[in-house]
Protein backbone atom coordinates (compact mmCIF):
# COMPACT_ATOMS: atom_id res chain seq x y z
CA UNK A 1 0.00 0.00 0.00
CA UNK A 2 1.68 3.13 -0.94
CA UNK A 3 1.44 6.04 1.43
CA UNK A 4 0.22 9.24 1.35
CA UNK A 5 2.15 12.64 1.88
CA UNK A 6 0.64 13.06 5.24
CA UNK A 7 0.98 9.59 6.46
CA UNK A 8 4.56 9.74 5.52
CA UNK A 9 4.72 12.77 7.48
CA UNK A 10 3.18 10.92 10.04
CA UNK A 11 6.15 8.41 9.65
CA UNK A 12 8.80 11.07 9.95
CA UNK A 13 7.49 12.44 13.28
CA UNK A 14 6.97 9.40 14.94
CA UNK A 15 10.40 8.26 13.93
CA UNK A 16 11.81 12.02 15.01
CA UNK A 17 10.17 11.63 18.11
CA UNK A 18 11.18 8.35 19.43
CA UNK A 19 14.68 9.76 18.22
CA UNK A 20 15.11 12.30 20.45
CA UNK A 21 12.81 11.60 23.21
CA UNK A 22 12.59 8.04 23.61
CA UNK A 23 8.86 7.50 23.01
CA UNK A 24 6.37 8.09 20.28
CA UNK A 25 3.93 10.94 20.29
CA UNK A 26 -0.02 10.59 21.44
CA UNK A 27 -2.39 11.01 18.95
CA UNK A 28 -3.43 14.58 20.75
CA UNK A 29 0.53 15.20 19.34
CA UNK A 30 0.16 14.24 15.92
CA UNK A 31 -2.84 16.11 15.52
CA UNK A 32 -1.82 19.10 16.76
CA UNK A 33 1.56 18.96 14.73
CA UNK A 34 -0.07 18.23 11.62
CA UNK A 35 -2.71 20.68 11.67
CA UNK A 36 -6.12 18.27 12.11
CA UNK A 37 -8.85 19.43 13.82
CA UNK A 38 -9.06 16.70 16.14
CA UNK A 39 -7.16 13.17 17.15
CA UNK A 40 -9.90 11.42 14.59
CA UNK A 41 -7.92 12.47 11.75
CA UNK A 42 -4.55 11.33 13.40
CA UNK A 43 -6.50 8.04 14.10
CA UNK A 44 -7.42 7.54 10.77
CA UNK A 45 -3.90 7.80 9.74
CA UNK A 46 -2.33 5.37 12.56
CA UNK A 47 -4.91 2.92 11.22
CA UNK A 48 -3.80 3.00 7.30
CA UNK A 49 0.10 2.99 8.41
CA UNK A 50 -0.62 0.19 11.09
CA UNK A 51 -2.60 -1.87 7.86
CA UNK A 52 0.28 -0.97 5.63
CA UNK A 53 2.73 -2.93 8.05
CA UNK A 54 4.70 0.47 8.75
CA UNK A 55 3.87 0.52 12.74
CA UNK A 56 2.37 -1.47 15.21
CA UNK A 57 0.01 -0.17 17.91
CA UNK A 58 -0.08 -1.76 21.58
CA UNK A 59 -3.42 -1.93 22.85
CA UNK A 60 -3.89 0.32 26.04
CA UNK A 61 -1.40 2.31 25.94
CA UNK A 62 -1.14 6.31 25.42
CA UNK A 63 1.74 6.22 23.23
CA UNK A 64 2.17 2.63 22.08
CA UNK A 65 3.09 3.07 18.66
CA UNK A 66 5.91 0.72 17.21
CA UNK A 67 8.15 1.12 14.36
CA UNK A 68 8.38 -2.40 11.88
CA UNK A 69 11.31 -2.44 9.93
CA UNK A 70 10.08 -2.68 5.71
CA UNK A 71 12.17 -5.74 5.67
CA UNK A 72 10.83 -7.48 8.81
CA UNK A 73 8.32 -10.16 8.55
CA UNK A 74 4.96 -9.95 9.92
CA UNK A 75 4.76 -10.70 13.50
CA UNK A 76 4.15 -13.86 14.95
CA UNK A 77 1.61 -13.94 17.76
CA UNK A 78 2.76 -12.33 21.40
CA UNK A 79 4.35 -15.27 23.45
CA UNK A 80 5.12 -14.56 26.83
CA UNK A 81 8.63 -12.28 27.22
CA UNK A 82 11.97 -13.81 27.34
CA UNK A 83 13.86 -13.33 30.61
CA UNK A 84 16.09 -10.77 28.42
CA UNK A 85 12.86 -8.82 27.40
CA UNK A 86 11.24 -8.87 30.58
CA UNK A 87 11.08 -5.98 33.12
CA UNK A 88 10.37 -7.29 37.31
CA UNK A 89 8.43 -4.26 37.90
CA UNK A 90 7.22 -3.20 41.76
CA UNK A 91 3.37 -1.65 41.45
CA UNK A 92 3.82 1.62 44.36
CA UNK A 93 1.13 1.58 46.27
CA UNK A 94 1.13 4.47 48.86
CA UNK A 95 3.30 7.17 48.51
CA UNK A 96 4.78 9.00 51.93
CA UNK A 97 3.28 12.66 52.14
CA UNK A 98 6.26 14.90 51.02
CA UNK A 99 9.06 12.02 50.62
CA UNK A 100 10.27 10.97 47.18
CA UNK A 101 9.24 8.36 45.34
CA UNK A 102 12.65 6.33 45.92
CA UNK A 103 13.61 2.61 45.37
CA UNK A 104 12.06 1.93 48.87
CA UNK A 105 9.15 3.40 48.40
CA UNK A 106 5.79 0.96 49.48
CA UNK A 107 4.73 -1.29 47.49
CA UNK A 108 2.20 -4.03 47.30
CA UNK A 109 2.52 -6.51 44.05
CA UNK A 110 5.32 -6.95 41.22
CA UNK A 111 4.36 -7.69 37.44
CA UNK A 112 6.46 -9.12 34.48
CA UNK A 113 5.89 -7.17 31.44
CA UNK A 114 7.71 -7.28 27.68
CA UNK A 115 10.06 -4.25 28.09
CA UNK A 116 8.73 -3.70 24.17
CA UNK A 117 5.52 -2.17 25.60
CA UNK A 118 7.65 1.23 27.08
CA UNK A 119 10.42 3.83 26.22
CA UNK A 120 12.36 4.24 28.33
CA UNK A 121 12.60 1.46 30.38
CA UNK A 122 10.65 2.05 33.56
CA UNK A 123 11.53 1.28 37.00
CA UNK A 124 8.58 1.09 38.78
CA UNK A 125 4.52 0.69 37.45
CA UNK A 126 2.02 3.40 39.67
CA UNK A 127 -1.37 3.45 39.86
CA UNK A 128 -3.41 6.65 38.40
CA UNK A 129 -6.25 8.10 40.37
CA UNK A 130 -8.75 10.25 38.70
CA UNK A 131 -9.00 11.77 34.94
CA UNK A 132 -7.11 14.62 34.76
CA UNK A 133 -4.72 12.78 31.55
CA UNK A 134 -7.96 11.64 29.77
CA UNK A 135 -7.26 13.01 26.55
CA UNK A 136 -3.74 11.51 26.62
CA UNK A 137 -4.96 8.58 27.20
CA UNK A 138 -4.64 7.98 30.34
CA UNK A 139 -7.58 7.05 32.80
CA UNK A 140 -8.41 6.49 36.50
CA UNK A 141 -6.90 2.83 37.36
CA UNK A 142 -4.38 2.61 34.85
CA UNK A 143 -0.62 1.65 35.66
CA UNK A 144 2.15 3.72 33.96
CA UNK A 145 5.52 3.28 33.91
CA UNK A 146 7.83 5.73 35.15
CA UNK A 147 11.23 6.06 34.34
CA UNK A 148 12.92 7.41 37.66
CA UNK A 149 14.77 10.86 36.75
CA UNK A 150 14.96 14.24 38.54
CA UNK A 151 15.36 15.90 34.35
CA UNK A 152 12.92 16.29 32.02
CA UNK A 153 11.93 18.92 29.08
CA UNK A 154 9.37 20.92 28.66
CA UNK A 155 6.62 18.94 26.89
CA UNK A 156 7.09 15.41 28.35
CA UNK A 157 4.61 14.03 30.61
CA UNK A 158 6.33 13.47 34.15
CA UNK A 159 5.40 12.09 37.55
CA UNK A 160 6.20 15.34 39.80
CA UNK A 161 5.66 15.97 43.93
CA UNK A 162 4.21 19.55 44.97
CA UNK A 163 4.58 19.69 48.64
CA UNK A 164 2.77 16.75 50.23
CA UNK A 165 1.05 15.62 46.70
CA UNK A 166 2.72 13.31 43.76
CA UNK A 167 0.52 14.08 39.99
CA UNK A 168 1.22 13.14 36.82
CA UNK A 169 0.84 16.30 34.20
CA UNK A 170 2.44 17.67 30.75
CA UNK A 171 5.42 19.33 32.19
CA UNK A 172 5.37 22.99 30.65
CA UNK A 173 8.94 25.40 31.40
CA UNK A 174 8.62 28.95 31.02
CA UNK A 175 11.29 31.70 31.54
CA UNK A 176 10.30 32.45 35.07
CA UNK A 177 7.62 29.50 35.78
CA UNK A 178 6.85 26.24 35.76
CA UNK A 179 3.80 24.67 35.02
CA UNK A 180 1.78 20.60 35.26
CA UNK A 181 -0.78 20.97 32.41
CA UNK A 182 -3.17 18.29 32.81
CA UNK A 183 -4.82 16.44 29.52
CA UNK A 184 -8.74 17.23 30.52
CA UNK A 185 -10.45 20.70 30.16
CA UNK A 186 -11.94 19.83 33.20
CA UNK A 187 -9.24 20.65 34.93
CA UNK A 188 -7.02 23.83 36.05
CA UNK A 189 -3.70 24.01 35.01
CA UNK A 190 -1.43 24.33 37.86
CA UNK A 191 1.33 26.71 38.69
CA UNK A 192 4.20 25.71 40.33
CA UNK A 193 5.13 29.08 43.56
CA UNK A 194 8.49 30.00 44.22
CA UNK A 195 7.85 28.68 47.98
CA UNK A 196 6.32 25.37 47.24
CA UNK A 197 8.62 21.98 47.54
CA UNK A 198 8.82 20.71 43.91
CA UNK A 199 10.50 17.86 42.39
CA UNK A 200 10.63 15.65 39.10
CA UNK A 201 9.97 12.33 39.79
CA UNK A 202 10.23 10.67 36.79
CA UNK A 203 9.41 10.58 33.62
CA UNK A 204 5.74 8.71 32.16
CA UNK A 205 7.04 6.10 29.80
CA UNK A 206 4.22 3.85 28.81
CA UNK A 207 0.89 2.53 30.53
CA UNK A 208 -1.10 -1.32 31.30
CA UNK A 209 -4.11 -1.09 31.57
CA UNK A 210 -5.50 -3.85 34.34
CA UNK A 211 -8.85 -5.60 33.34
CA UNK A 212 -11.58 -3.65 34.64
Amino acid sequence: MDLTDTQQAILALIAERIDSEGAPPSQTEIARALGFKGVRAAQYHLEALEQAGAIRRVPGQARGIRLVHPAAPVAAPAAAPRDDDALRLPILGRVAAGAPIGADADHHDYVMLDRAFFAPAPDYLLKVKGDSMRDEGIFDGDLIGVHRTGDARSGQIVVARIDDEITVKLLKLGKDRIRLLPRNPDYAPIEVLPDQDFAIEGLYCGLVRPNR
